[in-house]
C-alpha cells in the first residue's frame, strides 16, 4: 500500500499491523475527571444527544496527530465538544466561560486536578 493509499484507507485509530512498541497493560484507577468524562458519555447517550457511533466518528475526525497525542478520555472530551458545537447545543464561548468558572473553584486554576477547597 502506498503512503497515499494508507492515508486514505486508514482511520487515525486504525493502527493494526503497524510497527509499534509493545503495549504495556497495567491496571490503574481512573482519575476523577476521567470518571466524570465516562459519566458524561453515558448521560449524553441516555438523552440521545451523542451516541456511540457519533463519538467514534468524532474521535476519528480528530486526525492521526491529535489521536496520537491525546489520552483516551482527552479524545472523548474534544470529540464531545466538537459534536456539541456542530449540533449548536454548545458554543465555544459558552464552553470557555464554563471552563473559566470551573477553574476559579480550584487553587491554581484547577491545573492539578486537586479537590475543591473544603468549606470551613
Amino acid at each position: 500500500m502506498t503512503a497515499t493509499e494508507n492515508l486514505v484507507k486508514r482511520l487515525p485509530n486504525d493502527i493494526g499491523g503497524l510497527a509499534a512498541e509493545p503495549i504495556e497493560q497495567v491496571d490503574h484507577q481512573l482519575e476523577p475527571w476521567e470518571k466524570r468524562c465516562h459519566a458524561l458519555a453515558d448521560v449524553l447517550d441516555f438523552h440521545k444527544i451523542i451516541n456511540t457511533e457519533e463519538k467514534r466518528c468524532g474521535v476519528e475526525a480528530l486526525g492521526a496527530e491529535m489521536v496520537g497525542k491525546l489520552t483516551y478520555y482527552e479524545r472523548w472530551i474534544v470529540a464531545f465538544a466538537n459534536i456539541l458545537f456542530r449540533k449548536g447545543i454548545l458554543s465555544p464561548t459558552e464552553l470557555a466561560r464554563k471552563l473559566d468558572e470551573a477553574a476559579g473553584r480550584w487553587p491554581g486554576g484547577g491545573a492539578s486536578h486537586a479537590p475543591p477547597p473544603s468549606a470551613s
